[in-house]
């Protein structure tokens, strides 16, 4: 079993069904999702599949996306 860590090459993890949103531009230029079998979630970059994975625990996933909900990041839009 490949031992999961942050920063890991996202190409090593195996099984997993990467997942990037429907708003994503034709150029690719998004960042997809996987569950991992422990119920952590891996991210990376869509244009990197084999760069490092990001991985990140139910509760901060639930805490990320209620943050954006609640407009929180909307200052990187500019």
């Amino acid at each position: 079993m490949t031992r999961i860590f942050n920063g890991m090459p996202a190409g090593q993890l195996q099984d997993v069904s990467w997942k990037k949103s429907g708003r994503s531009n034709p150029s690719g230029n998004c960042v997809e999702c996987a569950t991992l079998p422990d119920g952590s979630v891996a991210m990376r970059n869509s244009r990197d599949p084999e760069g490092p994975a990001l991985i990140y625990t139910p509760a901060e996933i639930e805490a990320f996306l209620g943050g954006v909900r609640d407009g929180d990041f909307d200052h990187l839009l500019g």
